[in-house]
Parts: C-alpha cells; sequence; structure tokens
C-alpha cells in the first residue's frame, strides 16, 4: 500500500559521489607488469607457477599495445592449466577483447610512472576515486618489470 508521503520521503543515503562498479574496474596492470608480476616468483600468493599467477592476474589486465608474443605467452598458460581444445583462438580472443573495462593506452607523460586512460582505472590519475600521485608512484615501484 503506497503512502501519499512517499514522494516527500527522505533518501536512505546520503547523496555521494557514484563509484564504477567493482567488476568494472580497471585496468590495472599493463602487459609487462602483468607478465613481471607472473614471472617473479616471490613467495606468497597462492601460487608460484607464473602459467596460474598469468591467468589469476589477466581480468587485471588492459593495454592497447601488446607484443607480438603474447598470443603465444597465454596460448601456453592456456594449453598447460585448463582443457581448452583451441588455445591460440582463445589466447587471441582475450587479448583483443580485455574484459570489461577493456584496452588502455598506457604512457609516463611526465609523471615518472605509468598511467592509465581507463574510464574506470585507479591508474587513471584524473578519476576522482584514483589514488594520490604518491601512491600511484608506490603502486608502480611494486609492479615494474
Amino acid at each position: 500500500m503506497s503512502d501519499e508521503n512517499d514522494a516527500a520521503a527522505e533518501p536512505l543515503a546520503p547523496a555521494v559521489p557514484c563509484r564504477p562498479a567493482p567488476s568494472r574496474l580497471g585496468p590495472g596492470l599493463s602487459w609487462p607488469e602483468l607478465v613481471a608480476a607472473a614471472d617473479n616468483a616471490l613467495p606468497g600468493g597462492s601460487t608460484t607457477d607464473p602459467h596460474a599467477r598469468l591467468l589469476l592476474l589477466l581480468p587485471a589486465f588492459g593495454d592497447d599495445e601488446v607484443p607480438d608474443d603474447a598470443v603465444d605467452r597465454l596460448a601456453a598458460a592456456l594449453r598447460t592449466l585448463t582443457g581448452v581444445a583451441a588455445p591460440e583462438l582463445l589466447a587471441s580472443a582475450l587479448l583483443e577483447d580485455q574484459g570489461a573495462p577493456g584496452p588502455a593506452r598506457w604512457t609516463t607523460a611526465g609523471r615518472g610512472f605509468p598511467v592509465n586512460d581507463g574510464a574506470y582505472s585507479f591508474r587513471k590519475p584524473a578519476n576522482h576515486f584514483a589514488p594520490s600521485a604518491e601512491r600511484l608512484a608506490r603502486v608502480a615501484a611494486a609492479l615494474a618489470p
């Protein structure tokens, strides 16, 4: 049953700037950063297997400059760890589409650390939800190839 005062009811929460849905955030890793993180073999996390790390980190990837050997690298991981019948075809499709955020252009643009132009990326300094330049520099240092 509707009350005639519903239209004048106060909002349940104060108005705050909207953040992108978590499933759309990104990209967070360029191809060189993805490969460096997959290959670093540092202890911790769920695995030290470079193939598994590459596949686990792939959703955070977005880069419009994918090197020629990227399909081979991703296909090797898919071949090793999955039952995919055509790993090269799937690798090519994954690298072309790159998930919900899609590819982004990475640059250092005078900042001294990589940033991108992804509309939903925390590594785009212009986004209202991006961390400070100091924190972005620390992230970049941790991910440096």
